[in-house]
């Protein structure tokens, strides 16, 4: 690999965003103006009068009158969806939800949620909310609201069922690989206010939760870190850095948050369409974790944005990444508004790690392959990935899948049963793994890794 140039001086951040894969995922609101029509050729114009033919057919000949806007809302809906599972078209009440989300707070059960097949189907739950707390996995399968049969329900339709006034009940059913019969489930709505970061200490290493990419993560991830220190009265041991069942949000973020523990060299960079757009996101000198050994936490539920900063820290070699392969969601989404009340998701560009690496589809390989052997269903529930949605983009470079379920093999050294775990009091078993792995790493090591980050290939 070519050694990389000097980094250039620090440019303004881009307004793109990556979402994670999910319907209920952080998103980040990006105004745009849009630019003028692009002159169409003839073919195009053919195919736009194709169009118009339809809709006139329709409109005049189908059994009962049909509103016009309903008619264009379809068509514009189907056509974003026959592009890939992220882009979408946002009406009103879609839109105005982004906005909620994006300030890190909007009521339902905090479900990160996909269609497949037309059944709604759970990415991740989020951490500590009722969703969470039900027990319900990533994986489950939701075929009933309050008894009602929602397969086949459009998936924003479905959302909206889950959603509801605080405090007020919902019963769900729910099939889950593995599971003879369904499982019932009532689950209490809350305000779901997702504080994007979390901390604390345990064994005098400072662990760092974050939930989301939403607004003021790195600020907070940072004031996470002084308090950790100031609880501590000095230094901790290391830091753990969860990014687990994080579905992704905002791009600013996702770069804040890993310039926070690196000194120099490459975070991302992003490709669009054309060959010259290109834009690559550095490190600013100052390592709040002053070069003490990090660990970063994945599952197949970290998607997007916390690809991003696990992705920047392993190839600068700046933490130890552990946990399961990641969700493989490697395209950056931009908001496009259309009017103050509806907008455009679109796909608009693939990411790279430092080292050239796409995510896309393959996910992050962790450093080390833990898995989460206090989750009872581990063994016997499907992982969910990028690679399973319909649609998804293809990885520029050939993706071996079978290579890549490796990770989904039993390991002899991870024997342990949920119940023996239990009654040594190991609660959350990746966790304590990765606890172990700080006490492995000296400070000396950590500062040496931190000097030497992985060289960088440049993309033309």
């Amino acid at each position: 690999m070519a050694q990389v140039t000097p980094p250039p001086a620090p440019r303004k951040r881009s307004f793109a965003l990556w979402q994670g894969a999910a319907a209920l995922s952080t998103l980040a609101l990006v105004p745009l103006a849009t630019s003028a029509m692009a002159t169409v050729d003839a073919s195009t114009q053919d195919e736009v009068q194709r169009f118009l033919d339809v809709f006139l057919e329709v409109r005049s000949n189908y059994v009962e009158p049909v509103d016009d806007s309903k008619l264009i809302e379809g068509a514009i809906t189907g056509m974003l969806a026959s592009l890939d599972p992220h882009s979408g078209y946002l009406d009103a009440r879609n839109f105005k939800q982004l906005r909620t989300q994006t300030d890190g707070e909007y009521g339902g059960l905090g479900l990160s949620v996909t269609m497949e097949d037309g059944v709604v189907k759970v990415i991740a739950p989020q951490a500590d909310t009722p969703a969470d707390r039900a027990g319900i996995k990533a994986g489950d399968y939701i075929t009933h609201i309050d008894n009602e049969l929602i397969v086949g329900l459009p998936l924003d339709e479905a959302v909206e069922k889950m959603r509801g006034q605080p405090g007020t009940s919902i019963d769900l059913r729910v099939v889950r690989e593995g599971r003879d019969k369904p499982i019932e489930m009532k689950v209490t709505r809350e305000i779901i206010d997702l504080k994007p970061v979390k901390w604390e200490v345990s064994q005098g290493v400072g662990i760092i939760t974050v939930n989301s990419f939403s607004a003021d993560a790195t600020a907070d991830v940072k004031a996470g870190v002084t308090a950790v220190e100031k609880s501590l009265g000095g230094k901790p041991r290391g830091y753990i850095i969860d990014l687990r069942s994080n579905p992704g949000g905002l791009l600013d973020e996702a770069v804040g948050i890993s310039d926070l523990f690196l000194e120099r060299g490459e975070i991302v960079s992003q490709r669009g369409r054309r060959k010259g757009d290109i834009d690559r996101y550095f490190a600013e000198p100052g390592d709040v974790a002053k070069g003490l050994p990090v660990v970063v936490l994945i599952d197949a539920g970290s998607a997007s944005a916390s690809e991003i900063v696990a992705g920047a820290l392993q190839d600068q070699r700046r933490a130890i990444v552990l946990g399961e392969r990641s969700f493989g969601k490697g395209s950056v989404q931009t908001v496009l508004t259309l009017s103050d009340t509806t907008a455009l998701r679109l796909t608009t560009a693939r990411y790279y790690t430092p080292s050239g690496r796409s995510v896309q589809e393959g996910g992050i390989d962790p450093d080390i392959r833990v898995p989460q052997l206090t989750d009872p269903d581990y063994a016997t529930r499907p992982r969910f990935r990028e690679s399973d949605l319909r649609r998804h983009l293809i990885n520029e470079k050939k993706v071996d899948n079978s290579i890549l379920e490796k990770d989904e093999k039993a390991d002899p050294r991870f024997a342990a049963t949920p119940e023996e775990l239990k009654a040594k009091g190991i609660e959350d078993f990746q966790l304590h793994y990765a606890l172990e792995m700080i006490g492995r790493i000296g400070p000396a090591q950590a500062k040496m890794a931190a000097a030497k980050p992985a060289p960088a290939t440049r993309r033309n």
